[in-house]
This record gives structure tokens, sequence and C-alpha cells, in this order.
């Protein structure tokens, strides 16, 4: 006969934290296990981004060329800035360009999204493959294509446009046409983008608010005021800084294109920091334009925040 010594019924012990037991303690190890995680991010963010900026804000107050020894000058980099006809000059150009672009790729986008959105029109799929292309082809790739597009001897634009007696010329060293001409190419290069964004917003809309407004007896103008317009202000308010700070941030395609002419009439802010930098090797003043473009730009943002915000609440 077998038998069974009684056992004593274990005690029930509620599972540890995160972290489990230790002479640290549960709390204690689970930030450090966050800590971990967060650290190679954080030593990324640390080394490539705050470093620099800090370095070049230390670098703005020196006449630091890369080569000797750096000596403090004070503010007579930013007082320069704000001096230089050329510096100037680049700003009116930056400023130029921002409002060329930003409206014309927003509407733009925000038409094509909305053609997009339709269920009336057919193979959508297709046409949105077709129009996102640009977006993902590389910006200097782009710009080389039209460069070669906008050619006056072999380009295929002035070939095709010839045939229907429009004769161009070299638009790229026109210094009226250039500044339009680059401001068309990124326009066709990164309005998808923005369209993709767009259309995320429109399918966000219930369309049983546009059953009830043809009901009603409402438009295709006044469904787009009264209800496409104000549920799009996030949206809308998005799109817009992301464009200007894109349009100021504006570099790779004017460089490929004109490279800042012809008579510095594409020269922009980005391009003539480049230039001081590492052309001219006076990375002091290279860094104060830098900072001073991105104050500009912090501005901006906040104004666009704050508008987009003020809307929203009008329409609440």
């Amino acid at each position: 006969m077998t038998t069974h010594a009684t056992r004593p019924a274990r005690r029930y012990r509620p599972p540890g934290q995160l972290g489990g037991r230790g002479p640290l303690g549960g709390q204690a190890k689970r930030r450090l296990t966050i800590v971990g995680f967060l650290l190679p991010a954080l030593t990324i963010l640390i080394l490539f981004v705050f470093w620099p900026m800090v370095s070049a804000l230390r670098l703005s107050f020196t006449d630091a060329s890369g080569f000797g020894r750096e000596e403090y000058i004070g503010f007579d980099n930013y007082a320069q800035v704000f001096t230089d006809p050329d510096i100037l000059r680049a700003m009116g150009n930056t400023v130029l360009y921002t409002v060329m672009f930003t409206p014309a790729a927003v509407i733009l986008a925000l038409l094509l999204a909305m053609a997009l959105n339709s269920p009336k029109l057919p193979l959508r799929g297709v046409f949105r493959t077709w129009l996102f292309l640009p977006f993902i082809v590389s910006l200097a790739v782009a710009a080389f294509a039209w460069q070669y597009l906008l050619d006056p001897q072999v380009g295929l634009l002035n070939y095709w446009l010839s045939t229907f007696g429009i004769r161009i010329g070299n638009v790229l060293q026109d210094p009226v046409l250039a500044m339009p001409t680059v401001v068309l190419v990124a326009v066709w290069k990164n309005f998808a983008f923005y369209m993709i964004v767009f259309l995320a917003g429109l399918q966000e809309i219930p369309g049983s608010l546009y059953e009830a407004a043809k009901m009603d007896g409402a438009g295709p103008w006044s469904r787009f005021k009264n209800i496409t317009l104000p549920l799009l202000n996030n949206t809308t308010g998005f799109v817009l800084i992301i464009a200007t700070i894109a349009a100021l941030q504006a570099f790779d395609q004017i460089y490929v294109l004109t490279g800042g002419g012809p008579y510095r009439s594409t020269q922009t802010v980005v391009m003539q920091i480049y230039q001081s930098g590492f052309k001219d090797l006076d990375l002091g003043f290279a860094s104060a334009l830098s900072y001073v473009l991105l104050v500009a730009t912090l501005l901006l943002s906040l104004v666009q925040f704050f508008i987009t915000g003020r809307r929203e609440k009008d329409t609440v």
C-alpha cells in the first residue's frame, strides 16, 4: 500500500513587476530597462543633432575657418548677415521661392487628392501610383532629368513646344525665368507627398455628411467650403508647415539646375550657407546664417500653428 505524505499547501505569491526582485527593486530595474532601450537613440541624437547644434552656436561667435586658431568676435557674423547685400538678396530669393512653391504645391495636392478620393474615378489605384512616382525619384536625378528636358539644343520639352510655335529658350539661364522654373520642378517633385497626406485626411471625413448636404441641396462648392475645408483644417495646417519648411531648406534641385545663377537670381539662404561654409571656409559666418534661418523657420511654424489652432477653435 502506497502512502503519501501530506504536504502543506504552497502559499500564493503574486507575480512581481517588470524587472523582478533584486537588490535594486522592481521599480528601479524597470527604469533601467527603459533607459537601456532609449540609450542608443539618445546617443545618436546627442552626437549627431544636439552636439552639432551647440557647436555651431559656439562657432557663430567666432571667425572659425577650420584651420588655425579661432577668435571670439561677438555678434559680428550676425551683423554681417543683415547688412551684406548678397545675403539680403539670398533671403529675398528664399522668401520668393517659398511664396511661389508653398501655395502651388499645397493647392495642386489638395485638388488631386479630392479627384483621387472620388469613387466615380476609374483606376484610382493606377492614378495614385502614377502620381506618386516623382516623389520617390532622387532630387538630384530629377533635377538632372529636367536639366536635359529644358536644354535649348537637345531638350525634348523645347522641341515639343517648338512644334506649337512656342520657343522658351534657355530658361535656366534667364534671370527672370530661372526661379519660376526651379519652383516648377520642385512642385512636380514634391506635391505627391502632400497629396497623400490630404488623401488620408479626406478619407477620415464621413460620407454621411456629404449625403446629408446633398439632400439639403448643397452644391459642390458649398460642400467643399462648409464640409471639406473645415474638417481638413488640421491636415492643411500640417501640410502648410512641412511645405514651408521644405521651401526654406531648398538646396538640391536648385544647386543641380542653376547652381544659384544666373547672376545669383536663384541663390537661396541654404545655398549661401553651403557657399560660405564649404567653399569660402567661413564656418563662423555660415553657422550664424544657419541660426538665423533656424529662428525664422521656428517663427513661421509658430505663426502657422497659431493660425491653424485659431481656425480650429472657430470651427468648433
